[in-house]
């Protein structure tokens, strides 16, 4: 069950009430977890037909997605906006909370 991102900070983010440490993964059907980064790919892809959206939180600063990572969301269509990581999480808050389909893939700030 997706749920929002209460908070961030300094190599953490809170969810659900629990700190989770390191790169996060929200996704509506496999729920939030630990992600290990670009080349995790499965289960991103696995729901991505069912994805509205995939919001990357790419840090402190705005960053490119790696090409290979940009690669496999283009091949399955899934639409994927890179941003800052408070950014990505204040937009993931708001399209959840209208009942969008979205998920999130964060690096920490």
């Amino acid at each position: 069950m997706p749920c929002p991102v209460d908070s961030y900070g300094p190599g953490f983010f809170r969810v659900g009430g629990e700190v989770i440490r390191g790169p996060l993964l929200i996704l509506p059907d496999s729920g939030v977890r630990a992600w290990g980064g670009w080349e995790d790919t499965a289960l991103i892809l696995a729901e991505a037909k069912r994805l509205d959206v995939l919001f990357v939180g790419t840090g402190a600063e705005m960053a490119y997605l790696p090409p290979g990572f940009r690669a496999v969301t283009n091949d399955v269509g899934l639409g994927v906006e890179p941003m800052p990581t408070p950014a990505a999480c204040r937009t993931y808050n708001v399209l959840l909370s209208e009942g969008r389909r979205v998920g999130i893939a964060l690096f920490p700030v």
